[in-house]
């Protein structure tokens, strides 16, 4: 089996996971391909049996990658998806890092987790993403494309901006806040959810758009059909302000006009068959922890 590996530098703790990982890998004459960046920080931790493939982008590996496998936390996850893009490769994650929402696979399950994805015993999840375009530039290097959300935000800490924001050609609401996140399901347990936006199941067939810190307390979070397309304009005293894409930012002028909606691919993640999402949502946010619901 061919296999994409994607991660990022780590702390000293979790090398030994890692170096186990490379190795149970080897050992099941897997042919693994590692990012370079990863690659070259992993040269001094980690003794590899083999010479190893390498790749910097999509376009350099094989057509018949079996999937590619995070290493790290949720943000090392949305990279690597970034990564894949509309190849269909499904991504599977390994939680080096804190919360793991995407990245389910608990380092301490590497051996079970492994060996199951060796039998063929696992699901392909479709996740749905955002896009933002706009016709006056390129964003994000033609690459603008979000799991978890698409973020509005003030470049300076002083005023708020004011979001006009219009569903399908008509006028939704004009947010004065610090900003806005329009998220995916995915992305609903994400930054919206800290800011007061609502979890959405995925597969619901919506979105939702979350004000930060809004100046009027009645402007409360909307869940919209992802069939929408909500068109952006955006005033702000610095003529100028933040725009996030998943991991990605860049600043960007008031005179651009942004559109946000939804991709024209999905996303596989890879699950194994034991992975329950709403146990996962009770394990993750600590629902339940009261005595009295037992």
């Amino acid at each position: 089996m061919k296999i994409a590996v994607y991660g990022r530098e780590f702390q000293p703790s979790v090398i030994p996971y890692v170096q186990h990982l490379f190795d149970l890998l080897i050992a099941k004459d897997a042919e693994l391909w590692i990012y370079e960046d990863f690659r070259q920080s992993l040269r001094q931790q980690v003794a590899f049996s083999e010479e190893l493939n390498s790749y910097t982008n999509r376009s350099e590996l094989p057509d018949d990658i079996g999937f590619m496998l995070s290493l790290g936390g949720d943000g090392t996850m949305l990279a690597a998806v970034a990564i894949v893009g509309d190849s269909g490769i499904p991504v599977a994650g390994v939680n080096f890092g804190r919360l793991g929402f995407l990245a389910d696979i608990n380092k301490d399950a590497i051996d079970p987790a492994m060996e199951a994805i060796f039998r063929g015993e696992y699901n392909i999840q479709k996740r749905t993403l955002l896009t933002v375009r706009s016709e006056q530039m390129t964003l994000f290097s033609g690459n603008p494309f979000a799991l978890n959300d698409i973020t509005l935000f003030k470049s300076d800490s002083s005023a708020m901006i004011t979001v006009n924001a219009y569903l399908n050609g008509e006028l939704l609401n004009a947010y004065w806040a610090d900003g806005i996140i329009v998220a995916t399901p995915t992305g609903s347990t994400a930054y919206s959810l800290s800011c007061g936006g609502p979890i959405i199941v995925p597969g619901s067939g919506n979105f939702v758009i979350t004000p930060i810190s809004p100046h009027n307390l009645n402007v409360r979070p909307v869940v919209i059909s992802d069939d929408m397309e909500l068109d952006l304009e955006i005033e702000s005293r610095s003529g100028k302000f933040l725009l996030s894409c998943d991991s990605q930012t860049t600043s960007v002028s008031t005179d651009i006009r942004l559109k946000i909606s939804r991709a024209h691919y999905q996303v596989n993640l890879l699950r194994l068959k034991d992975y329950r999402y709403f146990s996962n949502l009770r394990n993750k946010l600590l629902w339940g922890l009261d005595a009295r619901n037992y």
